[in-house]
């Protein structure tokens, strides 16, 4: 079915809004139009997300209904009385998204357990596990800028789905082959059915009881948490009640809050790319700082599962943490002080993925950790503590990703902003009870492990054209005959796609046990590494770069090398 005819399509349905028409009618532009229609928005592990805006490539109530009409019949077809549970965030659209999916799936006869305002994607996943939903909803583009929504789906483990899961409820949703097969149910209608639950309150106790029963070092947070400056911001989102309340019920009570950046807002105003991966998120807490001298400062994104440190250096200047860098301070702070409390386990595990940094292997192996490596993704962590839970051969301590994502315990099986402010918290109490602040403390780590240092480079294509241009660059670089980087030996190559890593050294290869994906990583001889992946999120290719010097500066000095010479492999790809 080409372009126009799919047009058509949503032009004579009775089923669409005048308006939804109206907007597509006033669009001129060939492009624009091939964008909105070329494909229907794609399903993948995590669910949906796109722009908003009418066509079957945006996120739209039709694009969402079809979705859940899958989803429900996938339900249906699989459990006894299934039921879902829904939360959303700030975004544009975010409730009516959440009702319009508590709707459908009413209608289907499953019951909803629909939060009754804006909550973290974390407690999402907590209350599938708490309530025995059948699986989870939560209406959200994490750190996309305002213009996307997004419709994460979760397993009734609490995680989000992952690959044969989602291609199960992809199957269910292509057979949704016309608006008029997504059914729907007035929401008070639901109710007076029983069919629809609001939760609130009760729900968010427990989860908040369970963060704080996270602390480490009790008597720490006990005596000293009310001397810690902090200064937090929400980003416009979904974290400002939750991290509040809890930071407030463990004693600190010397939080700051950026008022500008406070309340929900979708256009996020201050913000355009809300994301505490960009330092300038924190202007305007920056500015707060000069007043207050705070110990600490973090924001979390709109839906609160990521989560950006800023602290200060040795020259008093204030630097925003990698997501790395946060990682490897968590990690070593969790592992040791549960050495020290006597509370560390002999069968421990740490998990991050193929794309974090490897400094955090010298950590594991001083405190006799195991340490795993997995696909991007925090639903590959979640799937792994499923795995720990079921054969109890290993207890997971710890997971964390580079794009600012970080969970301890197992009642959440996704990354989680409300539980990482804790311990972060808790981590600066720790050092500073020291005389020493987070800056000081990677440091003492870059001293002892070495200089990791780690970087990402976003290759922007849009559209159909860019689709394909992202594919065709990465299987050039697959088929690519590579020996060296800039001189440096390639010793090995990773190819996710066909499962094989190719051993240059000994000359053989090994089959890979993790799922497929198309993705590739080539590790040098100096034990730098790029890794080259689409992302699964936004029209780009991500290209991920680690380096290990003798110094920081040494480290950026090969980072600046690596990057170029990587680069130059890309645009002979092109």
């Amino acid at each position: 079915m080409d372009i126009k005819e799919k047009l058509s399509l949503w032009l004579d349905s009775s089923y669409i809004d005048e308006d939804t028409k109206v907007e597509l009618k006033n669009i001129k532009d060939e492009k624009e139009l091939e964008d909105r229609f070329y494909r229907d928005l794609a399903f993948g592990t995590g669910g949906l997300r796109g722009v908003l805006g009418a066509g079957s490539n945006r996120m739209n109530i039709y694009t969402v209904g079809k979705a859940t009409q899958g989803l429900a019949n996938h339900l249906n077809n699989n459990f006894e009385n299934p039921s879902v549970s829904i939360a959303f965030d700030s975004r544009n659209m975010s409730i009516e998204f959440a009702d319009i999916a508590a709707a459908v799936l009413c209608a289907n006869n499953i019951k909803v357990n629909l939060f009754e305002s804006l909550r973290p994607t974390p407690m999402l996943s907590f209350t599938v596990r708490q309530l025995k939903s059948s699986a989870g909803i939560v209406v959200t583009a994490s750190h996309n800028p305002k213009q996307y929504n997004g419709y994460k789906v979760y397993g009734n483990d609490g995680g989000q789905l992952t690959d044969n899961s989602a291609d199960l409820v992809l199957s269910e949703i292509e057979k949704v082959d016309s608006f008029e097969k997504v059914k729907k149910i007035d929401l008070n209608e639901a109710k007076e059915k029983g069919l629809l639950n609001i939760i609130g309150e009760d729900i968010d106790k427990i989860y908040l009881d369970k963060v704080k029963s996270l602390t480490i070092r009790e008597e720490l947070v006990k005596k000293q948490a009310k001397d810690l400056k902090i200064i937090y911001t929400p980003i416009h989102g979904s974290g400002n009640v939750p991290v509040r309340r809890v930071l407030k019920e463990l004693g600190y009570e010397n939080v700051s809050v950026v008022k500008e950046q406070e309340m929900p807002n979708g256009n996020f105003p201050t913000a355009p790319y809300p994301n505490p991966e960009d330092p300038r998120v924190f202007e305007l807490a920056l500015k707060m700082a000069e007043d207050i001298e705070p110990d600490i400062i973090f924001g979390t994104d709109p839906d609160c599962d990521r989560i950006g440190v800023v602290v200060k250096d040795d020259e008093g200047n204030y630097k925003v943490l990698t997501g790395n860098q946060t990682g490897v301070l968590l990690s070593n702070y969790i592992v040791s002080s549960l050495k020290e409390t006597n509370s560390l386990p002999v069968n421990g595990a740490l998990i991050k993925t193929i794309v974090t940094t490897d400094m955090v292997s010298g950590i594991c192996a001083k405190y006799g950790v195991e340490k795993l490596d997995v696909l991007t993704g925090f639903k590959y962590i979640g799937e792994k503590i499923k795995e720990f839970e079921k054969t109890g051969e290993k207890k997971y301590l710890f997971g964390f990703e580079e794009s600012y994502g970080y969970l301890a315990g197992e009642f959440v099986r996704d990354k989680d902003a409300v539980i990482a402010a804790t311990l972060i918290c808790e981590m600066v109490l720790y050092y500073k009870s020291r005389g020493m602040n987070l800056y000081n403390a990677l440091t003492e780590l870059y001293e002892e492990y070495g200089y990791y240092k780690e970087s990402l480079v976003s290759v922007v294509l849009e559209g159909k054209e860019g689709q394909e241009k992202i594919g065709e660059i990465i299987e050039s670089l697959r088929e690519a005959k590579i020996a060296d980087i800039g001189g440096v030996k390639l010793v090995k190559k990773f190819d996710y796609k066909k499962s094989l890593e190719a051993n240059y050294i000994e000359n053989k290869e090994n089959d890979i046990l993790l799922p497929k994906s198309n993705v590739l990583k080539f590790v040098l001889e100096d034990k730098s590494w790029f890794v080259v992946r689409p992302s699964g999120t936004e029209p780009k290719m991500k290209i991920y770069l680690s380096v290990t010097g003798t110094s920081i500066e040494d480290a950026e000095k090969r980072t600046d090398i690596l990057k170029e010479k990587v680069m130059e492999l890309v645009e002979q790809a092109k």
